[in-house]
């Protein structure tokens, strides 16, 4: 194994970080990341109608600039020596492509088009459409295509969005051949294919996303998808049958990329997934560890074997898919819409006279900088009481139990006293309150449930959160060492495609970075905040009884 390196790229919501690992045991050589240039100047998204996309550039400059940053960080790993490389990426987020593969983005004419670009996984311009998959799946007579993934389906995935842009953009529906997850369409860039037909799709986009599985040959069929539009039913046939696991090699890197990165064509690139899932990997999943990759939002990860979960499904949960995430094991899927993203927003409310003022760009940022650590602490100090003000999680909808992203946010119990850091306490408290209805989800639908692992910015950074996550579950909460526990993970998947280590397991023993903090619960404030979570659980109900 010496001398031996992958590389792990992980392309989040607005950067993409790629790290160079070596497979001997995980250690970090260097890493490089890159933030979306357009997609930090706003362009092609109206957040007033949850429009979110990304332009494809920003996705292929990230990629070249950030894995050339790491070998040039690195002069003393001989090119030769890297032996992989696996992508992991947001979902769902695809992109209509043509023959080639190519998003149209890319082509002629659509190059300013937001439709012709890839749906980021927060856009939920498709809310209707899911809510008619939704309808349709229950009462056309045949197969509910949505049983395996929790028997609702969102808009944030794949056939939502498609059939959202089929029926509003007649130039997307005619000039797409087919469709592509961002995660299958990175690797087919890397191994230079030029037939969309024959790229290697991921198992876990597919299954989590698309409504794929085995027991009914693939995707669903056409005559319920011509339910919706005989067009999306004709797109079928262009998409896919087989799905692979992300341990497996979709290719070599082809030599043009090859020439461009500095690297050499016996570069394993392997199967592409999702960067939640790679993260899961990342901080060494197990049987009963539910791992929460805790950023903007949440993805809840969990695995299991199959003789543990049989036939039984998981009601609400975004699904449950063999090998995506372990190959061999069945890998479950939760999470929640808003989680970092929460107190993003609270943090932008309360700037908003800052941004407005006429003072100087430079103390604009310095405070901006220090709101959230400042909020923290003032609100760490407030007493948990029953009369604290009580919050809901859900400004982008709600992911799990239970997907519904017409759903809103709310606050109860304002008053006069009550000022920044009380509010922002009890946006801390949703968010978690949010993490224990997934928990309990799982274990009311016999899903055992005996550790918490967390990772991601949030995890990293803030004490107060997770010591409340901590409270709030009755739960001890490990804190994973790998601030980069995406790459890590898909790392690991690159070292098992290309052949240095046999499965994901034997890979996740030797690269894997362990643990450095565990927050465990207090006594007495998991009795109080019992009391609180039914008060957010009332809330919640009352919300949901309001919304059409």
């Amino acid at each position: 194994m010496k001398n031996q390196y992958v590389i792990g790229v992980d392309y989040g919501t607005d950067s993409v970080r790629s790290v160079l690992i070596d497979t001997s045991n995980g250690k970090e050589i260097s890493q490089s990341v890159f933030y979306y240039p357009r997609w930090k100047a706003g362009k092609y998204c109206v957040p007033a109608k949850n429009q979110f996309r990304q332009h494809p550039l920003d996705y292929l400059e990230g990629l070249e600039g950030t894995i050339k940053d790491c070998l040039a960080k690195a002069p003393e790993v001989n090119p030769a020596s890297v032996k992989g490389i696996s992508v992991d990426t947001t979902g769902s987020t695809p992109v209509a492509v043509d023959k080639t593969g190519t998003p149209l983005a890319l082509t002629a004419g659509f190059e300013e088009n937001p439709n012709a670009m890839f749906v980021l996984w927060k856009d939920h311009t498709s809310v209707n459409e899911a809510a008619e998959i939704n309808q349709v799946s229950r009462t056309w007579g045949g197969v509910d295509y949505t049983q395996f993934e929790g028997g609702i389906y969102s808009s944030e995935w794949f056939w939502a969005k498609i059939l959202h842009i089929t029926r509003e953009d007649e130039s997307i529906a005619n000039g797409a051949y087919s469709w592509m997850e961002h995660c299958d369409w990175i690797p087919s860039v890397l191994i230079g294919s030029n037939d969309v037909d024959a790229v290697k799709r991921s198992r876990c986009a597919a299954g989590h996303k698309a409504m794929w599985h085995e027991s009914w040959g693939g995707l669903p069929s056409e005559e319920y998808l011509g339910k919706f539009d005989s067009r999306l039913a004709a797109l079928r046939s262009r998409l896919f049958e087989d799905t692979y696991t992300a341990d497996v090699s979709m290719g070599n890197l082809c030599q043009a990329w090859a020439d461009t990165l500095g690297l050499t064509t016996d570069t394993i690139i392997s199967v592409g997934t999702f960067d939640a899932h790679a993260g899961a990997v990342g901080v060494e999943i197990e049987s009963a560890t539910l791992v929460k990759v805790m950023g903007t939002s949440t993805c809840d990860m969990m695995v299991a074997p199959f003789d543990e979960i049989g036939d039984k499904l998981v009601r609400g949960i975004c699904g449950q898919v063999d090998g995506s995430i372990i190959p061999g094991m069945l890998g479950l899927e939760a999470g929640q819409s808003a989680f970092g993203d929460l107190l993003a927003w609270f943090k932008n409310l309360t700037m908003w006279s800052v941004q407005n003022a006429d003072i100087a760009p430079e103390i604009k940022q310095q405070i901006e900088d220090s709101i959230i650590v400042s909020l923290s602490k003032a609100a760490a100090a407030i007493p948990i009481s029953e009369k604290n003000v009580v919050a809901l999680d859900w400004v982008n909808g709600r992911r799990t139990p239970d997907a519904n992203q017409a759903l809103k946010g709310a606050i109860m119990g304002l008053g006069m006293g009550s000022d920044a850091p009380a509010i922002f306490r009890a946006m801390v408290e949703a968010i978690c309150f949010g993490s224990k209805a997934i928990v309990d989800r799982f274990k009311n639908e016999g899903v055992d449930i005996k550790q918490i692992v967390g990772m991601g910015g949030v995890a990293k950074k803030s004490d107060f959160v997770m010591q409340t996550l901590a409270d709030v579950l009755d739960m001890p909460v490990k804190i994973a060492t790998s601030e980069q526990a995406p790459a890590l993970g898909a790392a690991m998947y690159a070292a098992v495609a290309a052949g240095i280590y046999p499965d994901v397991n034997t890979a996740v023993s030797a690269m894997g970075n362990g643990f450095d903090k565990t927050y465990f619960p207090i006594a007495e404030n998991v009795a109080l905040y019992a009391k609180l979570y039914e008060k957010y659980g009332a809330l919640g109900a009352f919300v949901e009884s309001q919304t059409l």
